[in-house]
């Protein structure tokens, strides 16, 4: 039994009965919930909205978990900054919370970055999807990952060879799912710019007729299969020592075909 705030009678715990069917369940909880955050990365923090989802691990004689209760720190967490080396903080007090040695929260929302155009200089915001995961296993293992989805442009090598009058080119996404080996040195920022730099060109949100110009003759310079923009960018991330592990996928929305190019390289 358990008082219920602004009632006089004790209600009963149904969640905390004993449960007879003696299976345990690995992960019970919400998901698809969406809310306020504030995140933070290199840049100065900013508010976006997060499709969040929580889970636990649920003991074979327990008969429940307590949904409420993450709902309720989602809510005690609107106004705290959500980092890659924050999230595990949110994720031991939810495991505190709902009594259980095992659980994963994902925090999935659009992150900005204000960009300068090549030439003129003119800023403007670019969005990136990132989703920040925490596991912790049974063990008392925990595992934080960041994945985020990087939009750029390629040109094809084997159309500008052919071709006399110029070559194809399509909007491309860079998904990176990154196993963090230091996340007090990790940044998202510092992954979404050496990601870009591989590319044939980066986008903007602002572009005149010179930033315009340049970004066409750039990826023109700069040709890349997916086999091409994949191994350049798996370079980057193997030299990058806050990185365990990672798996890496490109898919080039080609111009001239009615299906994708893919590629994908785990490490």
């Amino acid at each position: 039994m358990t008082d219920t705030p602004g009632s006089n009678a004790a209600m009963p715990d149904v969640q905390g009965y004993k449960d007879s069917r003696q299976l345990d369940i690995h992960r019970v909880g919400i998901k698809a919930i969406r809310s306020p955050v504030i995140v933070r990365d290199k840049s100065a923090p900013q508010h976006s909205v997060a499709t969040c989802a929580l889970s636990v691990f649920l003991q074979k004689d327990k008969k429940g978990t307590h949904m409420s209760r993450f709902t309720q720190l989602l809510n005690d967490y609107r106004q705290f900054e959500i980092t890659s080396q924050s999230i595990t903080e949110i994720q031991t007090e939810m495991l505190g919370r709902l009594e259980s040695n095992a659980g994963t929260i994902s925090i999935e929302f659009p992150y900005f970055i204000d960009k300068a155009a090549p030439v003129t200089g003119q800023t403007g915001m670019l969005d990136y999807n990132i989703k920040l995961q925490c596991n912790t296993l049974t063990d008392g293992t925990t595992e934080t990952r960041v994945q985020t989805d990087i939009p750029v442009t390629t040109l094809c090598p084997c159309s500008k060879e052919i071709s006399k009058y110029g070559a194809h080119s399509q909007r491309s996404v860079i998904s990176i799912n990154a196993l963090l080996q230091d996340q007090h040195n990790f940044y998202w920022e510092d992954v979404i710019v050496s990601a870009e730099q591989q590319a044939s060109a980066q986008l903007y949100s602002q572009l005149k007729r010179a930033d315009e110009k340049f970004v066409t003759e750039h990826a023109y310079d700069n040709p890349r299969f997916v086999e091409d923009l994949i191994r350049e960018v798996a370079a980057v991330l193997n030299d990058n020592k806050n990185i365990a592990s990672y798996d890496l996928e490109v898919e080039n929305f080609e111009s001239i075909h009615n299906h994708s190019a893919w590629a994908q390289i785990i490490r």
